[in-house]
């Protein structure tokens, strides 16, 4: 018999620039090119939706996602959890919180880029309901000045 981690009890709140100091500790231990302080500001500025994933008992940062709507649809920009909580469910708490806020938006269509080299996320989303639509050529910053390849994917919601 095999046990099942099962999350903590956790609640989603909204993101706000005084959060970021947490949420730039978690994207730089979790990312090899995380985004910097000032691309969150930029998005939370230009009234991009961020959520953290906070423990409930001592508001623990667990995660946090940034997603942009658009037209009918929702592109996720950046989804994360904290290193030291990965494998315990969260992002798929996350991503149910995400499509939750989609719904609410009325967005009818959920997109993302996933490096190509991310086999933990893509399958992930795979699970979740993403398909595989595209490629989008050398997108993301990679070792030695290089660039890698990112897998698009949507989900009808």
């Amino acid at each position: 018999m095999s046990a099942r981690l099962q999350p903590a009890s956790s609640r989603i709140e909204p993101m706000r620039e005084i959060d970021l100091g947490a949420v730039m500790r978690i994207e730089n231990a979790a990312y090899g090119f995380p985004w910097s302080l000032g691309n969150f500001c930029d998005s939370l500025r230009s009234g991009y939706h961020g959520r953290l994933l906070l423990r409930d008992g001592d508001d623990a940062l667990l995660g946090y996602f940034v997603a942009m709507s658009g037209v009918d649809e929702m592109h996720l920009l950046n989804i994360t959890v904290a290193p030291e909580h990965q494998r315990q469910g969260h992002a798929l708490r996350l991503l149910q919180a995400l499509c939750e806020l989609c719904r609410d938006c009325g967005a009818a269509q959920l997109w993302l880029e996933v490096r190509v080299s991310n086999e933990r996320a893509r399958q992930l989303y795979e699970r979740f309901g993403f398909g595989r639509v595209g490629m989008r050529r050398a997108y993301y910053p990679a070792a030695g000045g290089q660039r890698e390849d990112a897998l698009v994917m949507s989900m009808e919601l």
